[in-house]
C-alpha cells in the first residue's frame, strides 16, 4: 500500500511532514511518495524555474525517512499536473499495490470540478485529512455523491490541525521573518543558499 501526495510544495514544511507520517502511521502504508507538481491546475501560477528546487527542498526534508520517497513524474510531464494522469503512471509502475491518494478535505468539496475525475477512483482510494477550515456537511454530501457516481472510497483521518501553510513561509521570508521550525533545517538552509523567496 502505497501514499501518493502531491502538491505544489512551494515549500515544502512541517505542516507536510507531518501529515504524511501521521496518514502513513494511520493506514499501515509501506511508503509515502511525495509527488511535487509542475504545473498544479487549481493553484496559482507556479514559476517553472522553481521547479527544480521544490523537487531538491522534497528530497532534503523526506531524506531521513525511510518510508518516504519523492517522484519527479509530474516535473518530468509536459503541461498541466492532472492527478488523473499521475495516478495512471504510477499505477503502471506500482502494478500489484494497492494506492493511496493523500489530500485535505477541502480537496473533497472541489473534486467535481477535476479533470477526469472518474479515473482518478479507478486507480486510487483517497484519503482526506480534516481541515479546521472545511465544512463537515459539505464534505459528507460531496462524499456520497463521488460514492454514488464513480465508486469513490474515502477514508478520513482525523489528526490535529496543523496551521502552517506554504504561503505563510514565502510571506514569512519576504518580510525578514523566521521560519524556524515552520521548515525542515535543512530546507532553511537550502532556501538561504539560493535565496528563495
Amino acid at each position: 500500500m502505497i501514499g501518493i501526495f502531491g502538491g505544489s510544495f512551494n515549500p515544502i514544511h512541517m505542516g507536510h511532514l507531518i501529515i504524511a507520517e501521521y496518514v502513513r502511521d494511520h493506514f499501515q502504508l509501506e511508503k509515502v511518495l511525495f509527488v511535487p507538481a509542475k504545473k498544479p491546475p487549481h493553484k496559482g501560477s507556479v514559476d517553472d524555474q522553481t521547479s527544480q528546487h521544490r523537487f531538491n527542498m522534497v528530497q532534503i526534508a523526506t531524506s531521513d525517512n525511510p518510508f518516504f520517497d519523492v517522484s519527479a513524474i509530474e516535473l518530468n510531464r509536459k503541461g498541466i499536473s492532472y492527478t488523473s494522469d499521475t495516478l495512471k503512471e504510477l499505477k503502471s509502475l506500482y502494478p500489484n499495490k494497492k494506492l493511496y491518494f493523500i489530500c485535505g478535505a477541502d480537496s473533497i468539496v472541489n473534486l467535481s470540478t477535476w479533470h477526469s475525475i472518474g479515473s482518478i477512483f479507478a486507480y486510487a482510494d483517497m484519503i482526506a485529512v480534516k481541515r479546521f477550515d472545511v465544512n463537515e456537511t459539505d464534505v459528507k454530501n460531496m462524499s456520497r455523491w463521488l460514492t454514488d457516481q464513480y465508486n469513490a472510497v474515502i477514508h478520513y483521518c482525523d489528526m490535529p490541525y496543523i496551521e502552517i501553510s506554504s504561503t505563510m513561509v514565502r510571506e514569512r521570508i519576504k518580510n525578514g521573518l523566521s521560519v524556524r521550525y515552520m521548515v525542515p533545517e535543512g530546507v532553511l538552509k537550502y532556501i538561504q543558499l539560493h535565496r528563495l523567496y
